[in-house]
């Protein structure tokens, strides 16, 4: 048996002629102090850095890229670090997914463009994971997932707090008098309390939890502390890792699978993930050209218990979950109940999903809980149809109210986010418990960009008198650290003509989330009309072709293309120029 010669790299292209080329992008990198030998052939490593002071999420990632540097400069390869649009979602208005196309397409073309043989996602705050996956899998080059971590567990009066589901549990309370002001302002540096992401099993947690059981990142990227120094290890392996990916010529399409797609969805049942996830693996997934669809939800996350105890769900926090074992400890228990659907998935560290995690210890079965005790017996994203949701609509269980999860009520209707915020403080509005408030016009193109308002508030005269969850219906998502009987993600939305749209003050709306089932109770004849009078007046889309009756109010820039060109929820709110796989083939010489 003969040796493979090795595989020619990308950047050979750039560094590896002794013509006018070669000698120019050699040059002006060698104006950075880089000698001769650095360009030797060696694999050159891109760190993809969403470092930002305006996303605090991932203000440390500066640290962390030198750690990676360190790994790669060992490994034998030659490490460049790029910074790509870091969309943070805590600072972004009118809301960070409105941007995470477009962060997928800079780091897409960034990694085309250069001469890059491999990459190190550096990622935290929620967008920032999926919107870089998405643009590394439209190039398809070897590519190794970095998240920086969770904050420690924040502190209010010597009790533990989570990230964002403190502020929805005290905002509730401050409206219902049950806290002052300054109780509740005293709060705030003491849920974020160190560098990192939301602690919570919130979107970012979620989205490294979705990394290290899709296979692109070492095992316990996901749950290490910010702060812990293990973290700033992990980093710099991974890069070790990423120059030999490079050699191997491990590409992304290896190891995004549809096999490794359906183990973190079993996952995310798993953990009690959050609802964002349904969207951001459906769009990750259509960049590497595996068919995932609503139905793969309840085909395989239903039946599965939650079996980790974080809140928004339950009770502990991220630092308790690495302690208990991470997400290691969850595979393995998965694993040895024949729940991880395919254990001989690939991985970035060359070895099967299962061979990972095998021999993974668990530290703490509150934490982490044995299968025969899990907090929610029946945990996974659960997919709602019907005459209001043609196209899907979701809702997360473990963070529900069990007595409302089978519901029939009148409907309380908010127009916009705007008259949500006018009419829920009205004290003559005629809601009580029984009632379903449905937001519409915050879905993909209607807010735009899908904010996190799908949880709304409950009206104060109904906290006052201890009422603590109600059925919520909207085309909108809700942060991964939020939770109550929330129904997210209505398609098609009412901007694009959707049946959410028709309805109207005192309607009867019945969810049955066991049957999988959001049914607006009027006759079909009379919601056709309702659709074609809104159609006819107002320019609503016609729901079977997209298009306007008349013209909607054009709109430039960037938010102009994205409300022309976004997916609905249900398709993973891409745009519909960017879905497939355009891989990277080196470009044309630049002089």
């Amino acid at each position: 048996m003969t040796d493979q010669p090795p595989k020619k790299l990308r950047s050979a292209e750039w560094f590896g002629t002794a013509d006018k080329n070669g000698f120019m992008y050699r040059s002006w990198m060698k104006n950075q102090g880089i000698p001769d030998h650095e360009f030797d052939g060696r694999p050159v490593v891109g760190i993809c850095n969403t470092w930002s002071e305006l996303t605090p999420c991932n203000a440390h990632f500066r640290k962390i890229a030198e750690s990676v540097k360190r790994g790669i400069s060992e490994a034998g390869g030659f490490p460049v670090e790029f910074p790509v649009f870091s969309n943070g979602e805590s600072n972004l208005r009118p809301t960070a997914m409105l941007t995470r196309n477009l962060a997928s397409m800079d780091v897409e073309e960034a990694i085309r463009g250069n001469p890059i043989d491999a990459v190190v996602l550096l990622v935290g705050c929620d967008k920032t994971t999926p919107a870089l996956l998405m643009g590394a899998a439209s190039c398809d080059i070897p590519t190794i997932v970095v998240t920086g971590g969770p904050m420690l567990n924040g502190k209010l009066e010597g009790r533990d707090i989570g990230s964002g589901t403190a502020v929805w549990q005290l905002h509730e309370s401050l409206k219902a008098g049950e806290i002052d002001l300054h109780h509740f302002l005293s709060a705030e540096a003491g849920m974020s309390r160190s560098a990192g992401t939301c602690n919570t099993m919130g979107t970012a947690s979620t989205m490294a939890c979705m990394a290290e059981a899709l296979g692109t990142s070492l095992p316990h990227n996901a749950a290490i502390p910010a702060v812990d120094a293990r973290r700033y290890v992990l980093a710099q392996l991974s890069g070790s890792r990423a120059v030999a990916m490079a050699r191997e010529g491990l590409t992304l399409s290896k190891v995004l699978t549809r096999e490794a797609f359906e183990n973190a969805i079993r996952v995310n049942a798993a953990i009690g993930g959050s609802t964002n996830a349904v969207i951001h693996l459906k769009a990750i997934a259509g960049r590497i050209g595996v068919d995932l669809e609503l139905e793969d939800w309840t085909r395989i996350g239903a039946g599965t218990p939650t079996i980790v105890d974080l809140m928004p769900s339950g009770r502990f926090l991220m630092e308790e979950f690495y302690y208990a074992g991470g997400l290691p400890a969850v595979l393995r228990r998965l694993g040895e109940a024949g729940l991880l659907p395919h254990p001989d998935a690939a991985t970035v560290n060359g070895r099967s999903l299962w061979d990972n995690v095998k021999d993974a210890p668990s530290y703490d079965d509150e934490v982490i809980r044995p299968l025969a005790r899990p907090l929610i017996a029946d945990g996974g994203i659960r997919i709602l149809r019907g005459n209001l949701s043609p196209r899907g609509a979701v809702i997360k269980p473990s963070a529900a109210t069990p007595e409302l999860l089978q519901h029939r009520g009148r409907a309380v209707v908010f127009e916009d986010f705007d008259h949500y915020k006018t009419r829920i403080v009205d004290e003559s509005l005629e809601v009580d418990a029984s009632s379903v408030l449905v937001l519409k016009n915050c879905g993909p193109r209607g807010y735009p960009g899908m904010a996190e308002v799908g949880n709304m508030g409950l009206p104060p005269k109904l906290l006052r008198q201890g009422i603590k969850d109600m059925v919520r219906i909207s085309d909108a998502r809700m942060s991964g650290t939020a939770y109550g009987t929330v129904v997210l993600h209505v398609a098609p939305e009412a901007a694009a003509g959707g049946p959410l749209a028709a309805v109207r003050d005192g309607d009867w709306i019945e969810l049955d989330c066991a049957g999988g089932r959001l049914h607006l109770d009027i006759a079909d004849d009379e919601l056709a009309r309702r659709l074609a009078d809104l159609q006819s007046s107002a320019g609503v889309p016609d729901p079977a072709t997209g298009k306007p009756v008349r013209a909607p109010v054009r709109k430039g820039g960037y938010e102009g293309l994205y409300i022309e060109h976004v997916l609905q929820a249900d398709e993973g709110c891409d745009f519909d120029f960017l879905v497939g796989c355009r891989g990277a083939a080196v470009p044309r010489h630049s002089h």
